[in-house]
């Protein structure tokens, strides 16, 4: 069966950085366009950053020029590296993909929980 299982999450000081990684199974991940949305506690789900079978990508305004997304094909693993971190990038973060529809929501992860604090 499908399963995205993502990992990296934990707690890190604002100014820090962390990498999410999605490592996906059960499905033909190379052509795939993934992504990566967050909710934040009490509000909604928002599409953070989505990447192409063809390696384009497309950042939230929010964390453009801070979030970098990236895929390993031969991995089957979607990576989100996290810089300059903040706390309103507090929320649980999960992985998501597509064959067929963008953004994708075809298949999601569990959710990793990441909190910037002091």
């Amino acid at each position: 069966q499908v399963q995205l299982v993502e990992s990296g999450g934990g707690l890190v000081q604002p100014g820090g950085s962390l990498r999410l990684s999605c490592a996906a199974s059960g499905i033909a991940f190379r052509f795939f366009t993934m992504g990566w949305y967050r909710q934040a506690q009490g509000k909604q789900r928002e599409l953070v950053a989505t990447i192409t079978p063809g390696l384009s990508t497309n950042y939230a305004a929010s964390v453009k020029g801070r979030f970098t997304i990236s895929r390993d094909n031969a991995k089957n693993t979607v990576y989100l590296q996290m810089n300059s971190l903040k706390s309103e990038d507090t929320a649980v973060y999960y992985c998501a993909g597509d064959l067929t529809s963008y953004p994708p929501r075809d298949y999601w992860g569990q959710g990793t929980q990441v909190i910037v604090s002091s």
